[in-house]
């Protein structure tokens, strides 16, 4: 017997909404049937472009929708938890953008419908579906490393402000590049290292150019900076339960010579990196640099979709489930706080 196909809604139809119906049309056993956004004109977009014809203003209609199995939350990040709840007690599994929320409390409330109502909560983090994220966890998982002392994570753009969208600003994004870009390279990084339990924070953030004008020439000119509020330079310090340590750096703007998205681990046996993917240690009296001939070519964020879908029709393990998606979230929360008050934060 042929298991149904998992009927799928999109709440939020613009760019990363749309990307997400990209991605799931060619996944065996997906169907999107509905979209729903605030925006009319996103909403006319995707039925011309994807044939959609049920479309909605609100989601809370599009999710009394019959037969509606899933949603993908894609929506600007302070619009995160409230459809995903919604969804959740109206019996819909959730792929939730990242990052979860704007904080952790709100990121528990998720996790806490998702038990109740029994069903799956992913956040779309596409990192730890890479093939060199994947390569990199296999070798942690084999003891490759020993104990990991050690995880430096880079997320950083020499002149990357966007110049779309509502980035800039802090009430509806909750930060800058840390919560943007910096929560991809984190993500995967603790993903990779066996997720361990972090204990406290340090952190800093600097704001020095998105909020003026500037005539510099650079791929993304023309941001509003007048409504940016955010930080242009995040750094952050971490410690763990198993004396690990990790320090973050993520950027919109940062005077360097190139974008740099890496992740460096270090530990006891051996180390690796994310990008070129390749270990470091000792062999047989040497010290040798291990480069894997090839790792796979699958795009993560596509890996990422079809897996949503996989854990659903299947019942597959879900690789990033809303527990894992609330630690990161906890994560963020201590380096904005220690920033603002200018200590370490505990996290609990």
């Amino acid at each position: 017997m042929s298991k149904k196909n998992v009927r799928v809604g999109i709440i939020g139809a613009g760019g990363i909404g749309q990307y997400h119906i990209k991605c799931l049309l060619p996944v065996e056993g997906a169907e999107v049937i509905a979209a729903a956004d605030v925006n009319e004109q996103m909403l006319e977009q995707v039925k011309k472009e994807f044939g959609i014809e049920k479309t909605f203003k609100h989601w809370k209609d599009m999710l009394k929708l019959k037969g509606l199995d899933a949603v993908c939350v894609c929506t600007p990040n302070k619009l995160h938890y409230q459809p995903t709840v919604d969804a959740l007690n109206a019996g819909k599994h959730v792929l939730v953008e990242k990052p979860m929320a704007m904080n952790a409390r709100e990121a528990e409330k998720m996790v806490q419908a998702a038990k109740k109502n029994k069903k799956l909560l992913q956040i779309a983090f596409q990192w730890r579906f890479a093939p060199s994220a994947q390569f990199l966890k296999k070798q942690y998982d084999e003891g490759v490393f020993g104990d990991v002392c050690y995880v430096r994570v880079q997320a950083l753009r020499r002149r990357g402000i966007p110049n779309w969208g509502v980035f800039g600003r802090k009430e509806l994004q909750g930060g800058g590049p840390m919560i943007d870009i910096g929560v991809h390279l984190l993500e995967m990084a603790h993903y990779i290292v066996g997720s361990p339990k972090p204990t406290s924070a340090r952190g800093a953030c600097y704001t020095y150019m998105g909020n003026k004008k500037s005539d510099v020439v650079c791929p993304w000119p023309n941001w509003d900076y007048k409504t940016y509020t955010v930080e242009d330079l995040a750094v952050g310090f971490m410690t763990f339960d198993n004396g690990m340590t990790l320090t973050i750096e993520s950027s919109f703007v940062a005077h360097i010579e190139k974008d740099i998205f890496n992740v460096q681990v270090m530990g006891t046996k051996g180390g690796g990196t994310y990008d070129p993917a390749k270990i470091y240690t000792d062999m047989n009296g040497y010290m040798m640099n291990v480069e894997p001939s090839y790792v796979g070519d699958e795009v993560g964020f596509n890996f990422k979709m079809r897996h949503f879908i996989e854990c659903i029709r299947d019942g597959k393990e879900c690789l990033a489930p809303g527990e894992e998606g609330l630690v990161v979230q906890k994560m963020l929360d201590a380096i904005y706080k220690s920033a603002e008050l200018g200590r370490e934060v505990k996290i609990k």
